[in-house]
């Protein structure tokens, strides 16, 4: 049932509080959180909006509200912390202007946060087969792939990755991850070294990141967007269900072809392609290490360890 912009909200996901600790220390999360009541009800308040629910389990840095705006249309409303960047979101989304991801709703008043169309949350690209999951997939991520806007402040593939080499050497000497994260590391230096574009990128693009709509069938959402090369964009999608492939007596065969498959239907490079999806699943491998998640880490380092 909907509830007046002044009535209490339900409390965060606990997904959301997880992460944002683990991410960002429990002392800036915690502030921002404890906050996050008043900021939901300014943020409906001056655009005149109506809260219906939150979505859950929702994601890992933000709160998406469902609400109706002032004539009861349907839209979305999405609270992020500073330190997650929402500003980069808005200038990525409002460059996309509706093109293959949510569109943001410029004229729905005044406040923190980001009014969005809204779509449906529960109804990912997970919710089809792997197989045409995958072909819609490839069919929104081309279309995010474009020029960014002149004298962006998006930051660089190099730059955002740099913030994790550090803490991924220090597995280097492990005897068990040590071999994979220094071919990891070697692999992004090569990759950076001879980049061949510099394109406007989601920064996170996989399956569940993909919501139906009703102005188009399939929208991306939840950008974290980045400037680098389509390899390094596609490289998050190559491990999708890695749960699935590590469970398959022919996952590595399988997760190779996948690599090649979505390389070959996007006009990108195999190798560059393989070498981003080794970095990626290594940095989110020992990242996953480093909070004490063992049994998230395992599939993804495995996985790593087939290409």
């Amino acid at each position: 049932m909907a509830h007046a912009a002044d009535a209490p909200l339900p409390e965060p996901p606990r997904r959301l509080v997880r992460a944002l600790g683990e991410t960002h220390g429990e002392a800036t999360a915690g502030a921002w959180l404890d906050g996050l009541p008043q900021t939901a009800r300014r943020a409906l308040t001056g655009r005149g909006m109506t809260a219906e629910r939150v979505v859950e389990p929702g994601g890992r840095s933000s709160v998406v509200i469902l609400a109706r705006g002032a004539g009861g249309e349907p839209a979305a409303l999405k609270l992020a912390p500073p330190f997650a960047a929402p500003e980069r979101e808005r200038e990525a989304l409002a460059h996309w202007d509706g093109w293959g991801a949510v569109r943001l709703l410029e004229d729905a008043g005044d406040g923190p946060g980001l009014p969005l169309e809204r779509l449906r949350p529960d109804v990912s690209l997970r919710s089809l087969p792997e197989a045409k999951a995958l072909l819609e997939a490839a069919g929104t991520v081309r279309r995010l792939w474009v020029e960014p806007p002149e004298g962006h402040r998006f930051e660089s593939v190099a730059d955002r990755t740099a913030r994790r080499v550090g803490a991924m050497a220090a597995y280097r000497a492990d005897e068990a991850v040590g071999t994979l994260v220094a071919a990891a590391l070697e692999a992004r230096d090569g990759l950076l070294a001879d980049a061949p574009e510099a394109l406007l990128l989601h920064g996170c693009f996989r399956q569940g990141k993909v919501l139906a709509g009703d102005r188009a069938p399939w929208l991306a959402v939840g950008p974290e967007p980045v400037v680098g090369e389509r390899a390094y964009d596609l490289a998050r999608l190559v491990r999708d269900r890695v749960e699935d492939l590590v469970a398959e007596a022919s996952g590595a065969a399988a997760a190779r072809r996948r690599v090649n498959r979505l390389a070959d239907s996007l006009d990108v490079d195999r190798e560059r392609l393989r070498g981003w999806t080794l970095f990626r699943a290594v940095e989110s491998g020992t990242r996953a290490l480093a909070a004490g998640r063992d049994r998230e880490a395992e599939p993804l380092l495995e996985f790593a360890g087939w290409l």
